[in-house]
């Protein structure tokens, strides 16, 4: 039986609306970035934006942690946390907003804190982190977003300086937006400054572009770690899956980082470090999944917490400036489907036994280190002249 002109009606009317709502949600879903960003612009020049109210760095309050310590050789952990914010109404973060705190307490110290806190006393400041939305595009208001953010970060450094003295070892570690700043402080604060080079471990500056071309200019005096024993090196990886083409087009051609303090640009066409954290080298050599030490997903752990680490969740290897991964087994390890989670870092640590043994060696290596040194003979100083004087004979005795 034929239908009737009204069931047909009715029947290309519900076609054509499904085959709509279908070109809807498809074009939603590949505008979904785009989408994302719209809601998060806070929609107001930076230049006339009022900041939220600061950290005042001397007070307890202004840092997620800052310990004591315990021992004059015991190493102090500068570590800046990756970016909890998404934006809306406010450029950079507030320092109190109740999700963004619970974010850094929750996941950010426990998964990325914490592996570099067993090889010191940990400080990790408080700062109004530029927010996620700044990430995601190259705007002058989102450039002058994640300046500001780093000029809390260095304020704070300063005040971690002050706190720990003058001969203590140092370790800074940063992930993410995190990774940033610590890029900033080497350029800025420590290249140029012989005593913290001295005492640097190292500098882990994790899941963000490191280019190399500062290698031959800002950070001349601070050259990658080669080798597992380098002490006194940057130390810096961005993973990605193979079929992670968004995010590699953003890690290698879209994002912009430090040519200089105070100045930014494209990553595109500069190469990039990356240090293969499974094997502590930089290499191109593969590093097997049986070599992997552990993974850990530890949300919701206090950063001085001892997780049991998953071992052998994947292998590794540094190509054209990135780290190729194996997708790892656990579930607990699979990325999640949160929008603009390219951008993003995790809430697990994929390589945080690996960081942790890496972080330890490299401690106990420069303690080592500047305990021979401190042995060692003081220089000799500028060598004066002094003015011949007149020789006076000494009578011969035997004469009188």
């Amino acid at each position: 039986m034929l239908a009737s002109p009204v069931t047909l009606a009715r029947w290309m009317i519900l076609t054509g609306a499904g085959i709509l709502l279908g070109l809807i949600l498809a074009a939603s879903w590949l505008l979904r970035d785009q989408i994302f960003q719209t809601f998060q612009d806070p929609g107001e020049p930076f230049q006339t934006y009022t900041p939220p109210p600061g950290a005042d760095y001397a007070s307890a309050e202004a840092w997620y942690a800052r310990g004591d310590f315990t021992d004059a050789d015991e190493p102090a952990v500068f570590f800046v946390h990756p970016t909890t914010y998404s934006g809306g109404s406010n450029w950079v973060g507030e320092l109190d907003k109740a999700s963004t705190v619970e974010a850094v307490e929750r996941s950010a110290l426990p998964n990325y804190a914490a592996p570099f806190a067993n090889s010191g006393v940990l400080f990790a400041p408080r700062y109004r982190q530029a927010s996620l939305y700044t990430l995601m595009n190259n705007r002058e208001d989102s450039l002058l977003a994640r300046e500001f953010a780093y000029g809390d970060v260095r304020m704070a450094f300063e005040a971690f300086l002050a706190q720990i003295g003058e001969d203590r070892p140092i370790l800074l570690a940063g992930v993410g937006q995190g990774g940033f700043h610590v890029l900033g402080l080497l350029m800025e604060r420590v290249s140029g400054d012989e005593d913290l080079r001295a005492r640097l471990i190292a500098a882990y500056v994790l899941e963000t572009p490191v280019p190399l071309d500062l290698f031959t200019g800002p950070l001349a005096d601070i050259p990658p770690c080669e080798t597992p024993a380098d002490v006194r090196c940057v130390m810096a990886y961005s993973y990605v899956e193979q079929t992670d083409d968004q995010r590699i087009r953003i890690l290698t051609e879209r994002m912009m980082t430090w040519t200089a303090p105070g100045q930014l640009d494209f990553v595109d066409g500069r190469g990039l470090l990356c240090v293969n954290p499974i094997l502590g080298t930089r290499t191109d050599e593969y590093a097997s999944a049986r070599l992997h030490r552990g993974a850990v997903a530890a949300e919701g752990l206090p950063p001085d917490a001892t997780p049991a680490p998953l071992s052998g969740q994947t292998g590794a290897q540094c190509a054209d400036g990135l780290l190729f991964i194996e997708p790892p087994t656990s579930p607990a390890l699979q990325h999640g489907r949160r929008l603009a989670e390219e951008y993003r870092v995790p809430p697990f640590n994929l390589f945080y036994e690996d960081l942790r043994l890496d972080a330890a060696r490299r401690s106990l290596n420069l303690i080592t280190l500047l305990q021979d040194e401190r042995r060692w003979a003081p220089p000799i100083m500028d060598v004066e002249d002094v003015e011949d004087s007149p020789v006076v004979p000494i009578p011969d005795r035997r004469e009188y």
